[in-house]
């Protein structure tokens, strides 16, 4: 049985279609094909996709200028491109795409991607609690708890662990979380990060050293690994 949501493939190379269309077709998921920036904005449309995987590389468009365009009219993005450069990668997630994959990949991996960024939607609109292990994230009443015990942050380590729990497995970067978390002035400002996500590994890991909840992408950002999600 199809899941009702199909899935929009943007990318030139047939080859490429034919291979993410087989595996996401062999995972439930409906598919849409683009070859181009044009037939991905009329997909958008009339096919009204949940999630797009997106290549950068388009024959009329380049790929980045479609990822706020796609945002906008509500759908995920799954950057699959070629490109390995941090600097695309950065701007990618800087312009709200979910996750980035490069060329070659492997299209387990990719299905992994697309059913995190999936159940990240999903869960983005229920009021619910984060549930990672014993750890409880309660954003609408402001309160980390673990075993039922409250864990005190600091306002600045609050924010920043808020910021990715509403995201979880997201990478957001460096400065989208200086300009949301201190403002714009503070974009640049990487230590006030570093600062911040020290302080919560501190309270929140069991290996501070060795982090498995607060995970840095080197040179990109940070993101809060929720693959133990116990949240209903």
């Amino acid at each position: 049985m199809l899941n009702t949501a199909p899935i929009l493939v943007v990318d030139d190379e047939p080859a490429i279609r034919r291979l993410l269309r087989g595996a996401l077709e062999r995972a439930g998921h409906a598919v849409i094909e683009a070859a181009s920036a044009r037939e991905a904005l009329a997909a958008l449309d009339i096919d009204k996709p949940r999630l797009a995987l997106l290549d950068l590389g388009l024959p009329d468009r380049d790929g980045l200028e479609l990822v706020p365009l796609m945002k906008a009219r509500g759908v995920a993005v799954l950057v699959v491109s070629a490109r390995e450069a941090t600097a695309e990668k950065v701007a990618a997630l800087d312009l709200g795409a979910e996750d980035y994959v490069t060329k070659p990949f492997d299209t387990e991996e990719v299905l992994a991607r697309i059913r995190t960024t999936l159940r990240r939607a999903i869960a983005a609109d229920r009021d619910v609690a984060l549930v990672i292990a014993d750890l409880v994230i309660d954003l609408e009443r402001r309160r980390v708890t673990r075993g039922g015990g409250d864990i005190h942050l600091r306002p600045k380590e609050y924010a920043l662990l808020a910021e990715l729990a509403r995201q979880p497995g997201k990478v957001l970067t460096h400065a989208y979380l200086l300009r949301t978390i201190w403002g714009p002035a503070h974009e640049r400002d990487l230590e006030y990060l570093r600062v911040a996500a020290r302080g919560l590994r501190l309270k929140l890991e069991a290996d501070p050293a060795s982090p498995r909840l607060i995970i840095n992408e080197p040179a990109v950002g940070y993101r809060l690994d929720d693959r133990h999600n116990a949240a209903a």
